[in-house]
């Protein structure tokens, strides 16, 4: 989503690189003395002796096809140049001496002389590291990123080949699964008996209650840590996007003296809260659906027409009737919510407006076909071979342990301010009816802490990365991410939403290289644009 603010020139650099500073930090969720790099977390001192087993293991490298969670990846991961691993880490850090899981970690070597390894985290929550370390050491083949760096993806807790992962559904999809679990938990009406359930199945099908608790974020943060040191690495160097910028900001906020470096693109803000987030997130989109708009009124035959004051409208009485109304769409059919979201996955990509605009029109045709095509191809591409199949499992198990629980008035105030905030997304009718939170019986309560990564001390010069026209984390957000750590801010216009891991923009990927490589940033931070 993008933010309706004027760009901003980047933020000064506020320390010199390899600032450090033995005042007491954060590590952890104590505020104690951090350790030298590789050492477990002087704060679990109890138990010391039981987590350095896990920071001294040396990881065994072989071929990817046993970290394929459906027969799609399988075939992805086994023409793949890559290496995976399997890390071990305890499945509690308060119990280090208990169970331990394994969390699945790819390696794709440098193309040239590596001095390291590069961590990459692609978003979400829920999104497959395994998948987008593969993706991003494919699309930046022309970076000198990929030359030096061996990139590393790993799957965080819950997610894809990582054990145990989130499974909330039956075989066949639970009772209420579209609706407990949709894109855009936006129009379901829930009862306490759905959310009760989906817990129970969620328990039996992820590991049980204390595996769920373990899928938040700040847990994957610490098993970053221990992954940094089976790497051999001292510190370290770190890229994350959109989700990946939180769950690099916590890192940075356990262990901040053993960062190197790290560039988070597409920016959660860390001082919003639940509903604030999500409305700013909304609201965002609703400037990213009239900016399409207006460029799809200057074609022929643009089926929002050519008033703004009736782009909302016109959209609306395109997909209201599919709530009741589905339409065929390639084997399956349209519903309002998959609309939607095939509309909300190409407003992402400037390059797919002109697609949503085909699909509307081929919605008033009486077929669905283009905006189901726009959901498989955000989720992965074939439906029926599925890439990073638990992604949307694993994001509701992860913000189950990260976000604000919401009561059911809660939940039906934030339906409501959405729908103002966002009026193409409102579906019609009573839109506080049935608001839930699925989480509200999670038999724990979230972990991650709102705001977050505040007061950091020793951590290096970071890089925050924003589009000023971002449809889902917006520009501002990328803000306040830089001055509360500290960062330089590299401000890019135009629109999209992340931009380091394509390796299309010349000017970012400049910068981002010379920064990852030689620690290095511009004296005065230039604005770039895509």
């Amino acid at each position: 989503m993008s933010s309706t603010s004027v760009p901003v020139p980047g933020r000064p650099i506020r320390r010199p690189l390899g600032f450090a500073t033995a005042a007491l930090v954060v590590c952890g969720v104590s505020v104690v003395a951090c350790a030298p790099a590789g050492d477990p977390d002087p704060g679990e001192s109890a138990s010391s002796t039981a987590l350095q087993r896990y920071y001294d293991q040396k990881l065994q490298w072989k071929g990817c096809t046993d970290f394929a969670t459906s027969p799609r990846e399988k075939e992805i991961l086994g023409k793949s140049p890559a290496q995976c691993a399997w890390l071990s880490v305890p499945l509690d850090y308060d119990d280090p001496q208990g169970t331990s899981t394994t969390v699945a970690v790819l390696r794709v070597a440098a193309r040239g002389e590596s001095q390291g390894s590069l961590l990459f985290n692609p978003g979400g929550p829920g999104g497959s590291g395994v998948l987008g370390g593969l993706a991003v050491a494919t699309q930046l083949t022309k970076s000198r990123i990929t030359e030096r760096f061996d990139v590393i993806g790993f799957d965080p807790r819950g997610v894809g080949a990582t054990k145990p992962a989130a499974d909330c559904y039956t075989e066949g999809g639970t009772t209420r699964g579209d609706e407990v679990f949709p894109l855009l938990p936006t129009t379901a009406s829930l009862t306490e008996e759905d959310t009760r359930a989906v817990l129970d199945r969620c328990t039996k099908g992820s590991g049980g209650e204390k595996a769920l608790t373990q899928m938040g974020t700040r847990t994957t943060a610490r098993d970053m840590d221990v992954l940094r040191s089976a790497l051999g690495e001292e510190k370290l160097t770190f890229l994350g996007q959109s989700y990946g910028t939180r769950l690099g900001a916590v890192y940075a906020e356990q262990f901040p003296q053993r960062v190197r470096a790290m560039i988070l693109d597409g920016a959660f803000d860390p001082n919003m809260g639940t509903i604030e987030r999500r409305l700013f997130a909304y609201a965002g989109f609703q400037r990213a659906f009239e900016a399409m708009a207006a460029t799809c009124a200057k074609t022929p035959n643009c089926p929002l027409g050519t008033d703004p004051k009736a782009w909302t409208s016109t959209f609306q009485s395109i997909v209201q009737p599919l709530r009741d109304k589905p339409v065929p769409a390639l084997d399956k059919t349209l519903d309002f919510d998959t609309a939607l979201g095939g509309v909300m996955a190409g407003l992402y990509s400037l390059d797919k407006w002109p697609t949503i605009a085909s699909g509307l029109a081929e919605v008033r045709q009486g077929r669905g076909d283009t905006l189901l095509k726009l959901t498989f191809d955000f989720e992965g591409g074939d439906p029926d071979a599925v890439v990073n199949g638990n992604a949307t499992e694993a994001a509701f198990a992860i913000n189950c342990m990260d976000e604000q629980r919401l009561t059911p008035q809660d939940a039906g105030q934030l339906r409501a301010k959405t729908y103002e905030v966002a009026p193409f997304m409102n579906p019609g009718g009573d839109p506080a009816k049935g608001a839930r939170d699925g989480c509200e019986f999670w038999p724990a309560p979230p972990t991650l802490g709102i705001p977050y990564a505040e007061n950091i001390k020793g951590l290096p010069d970071t890089l925050v990365i924003s589009i000023t026209g971002d449809p889902t984390t917006p520009h501002q957000g990328a803000i306040t991410l830089a001055d509360t750590l500290g960062s330089a801010l590299l401000t890019v216009k135009g629109e999209g939403h992340t931009v380091v891991s394509s390796g299309k923009n010349t000017c970012v990927d400049t910068i981002a290289a010379d920064y990852l490589i030689d620690l290095k940033l511009p004296t005065k931070m230039p604005t770039c644009s895509v």
